[in-house]
């Protein structure tokens, strides 16, 4: 694939999960087995991605750390018998190069990508967010997608788009489509979390895009909104004003976006992954299969 580097935005301060963030990136915590971010890093690994810019922020070097080879680590299982267990650092030694930089104010996810201009420069790429997975256990094939349409198509930008309930869409960016129903869809408009009786329509950008080297042209004439922040949302809307080829890629019916946005979302992505965990998942429903047959005959 032509395009082999990645943007994956690390850099907020995750104050809807406090004070579990107080201390760790909010990217760190832990999903089943793992932490968000590696989710988001295997994932990109298998679309073929060899380059990952991290954009960070004060607090966030446990992301650097987790991504080093840790030899004395290593050394340690070696010593106290504890090979097994190497094999959780696989990861550690994927094909990517890892490059940080520092998102100095936090003027938004706008504001983070334009931060990668300097380092990436005319190449186009991918920009993940770090705190979302796509699909269970991060296994989607959604960026491989979108980095054939971005080729095959000719576009300036790809976006991943999820069909939302009505009462979420106030929740994301919105966009609209010439063709809702189509395989590429043409987009036509994108608006930031907009309010539910004025949407647009119900979907939703999935927290993974592809951008060329416009996208910093744009990001730099995006006005910021009432909270000073710089949207990448309307910085997508700015493309589609200037007749850029923005397109939309469903990520499927049986792909899911698990948002690390608040309590409400952790909760059930962290249960979600624990009970399909392949050692502990059977014995953990049960013990979950009791509590809820508990709670029924107490109330």
């Amino acid at each position: 694939m032509s395009i082999n580097i990645a943007i994956v935005p690390v850099a907020g301060q995750g104050t809807s999960v406090l004070p579990l963030t107080k201390s760790q990136p909010k990217e760190m915590l832990a999903v089943g087995r793992k932490p968000v971010v590696q989710y988001v890093v295997e994932e990109l690994a298998r679309s073929g991605i060899e380059r990952i810019l991290f954009i960070t922020s004060n607090g966030k070097s446990s992301i650097e750390a987790h991504f080093d080879i840790d030899e004395q680590l290593i050394q340690y299982l070696r010593e106290t018998g504890r090979e097994p267990n190497l094999a959780e650092l696989d990861y550690e030694r994927q094909n990517i190069e890892y490059f940080y930089t520092r998102q100095r104010r936090q003027l938004g996810l706008g504001h983070a990508v334009l931060c990668a201009q300097p380092l990436i420069g005319r190449e186009p790429a991918v920009v993940a967010l770090g705190d979302s997975i796509i699909g269970r256990n991060g296994d989607s094939r959604i960026v491989q997608r979108m980095i054939s349409a971005f080729e095959t198509q000719h576009a300036d930008a790809v976006i991943a788009i999820e069909e939302v309930a009505a009462d979420q869409v106030n929740q994301y960016g919105i966009v609209t489509a010439a063709n809702p129903d189509g395989e590429f869809l043409m987009l036509t408009g994108a608006v930031e979390k907009p309010a539910l009786d004025s949407a647009p329509s119900n979907l939703s950008i999935a927290a993974r895009y592809v951008f060329n080297s416009t996208v910093y042209d744009a990001l730099q004439r995006v006005e910021p909104d009432t909270n000073g922040l710089i949207q990448l949302t309307d910085a997508i809307e700015l493309l589609i004003q200037d007749g850029a080829k923005v397109i939309g890629v469903k990520l499927g019916n049986q792909t899911k976006r698990y948002d690390i946005g608040g309590f409400d979302s952790y909760f059930k992505t962290f249960i979600d992954f624990a009970l399909t965990d392949p050692e502990f998942g059977a014995t953990l429903r049960e013990h979950v299969q009791t509590i809820l047959t508990s709670n029924e005959s107490e109330g």
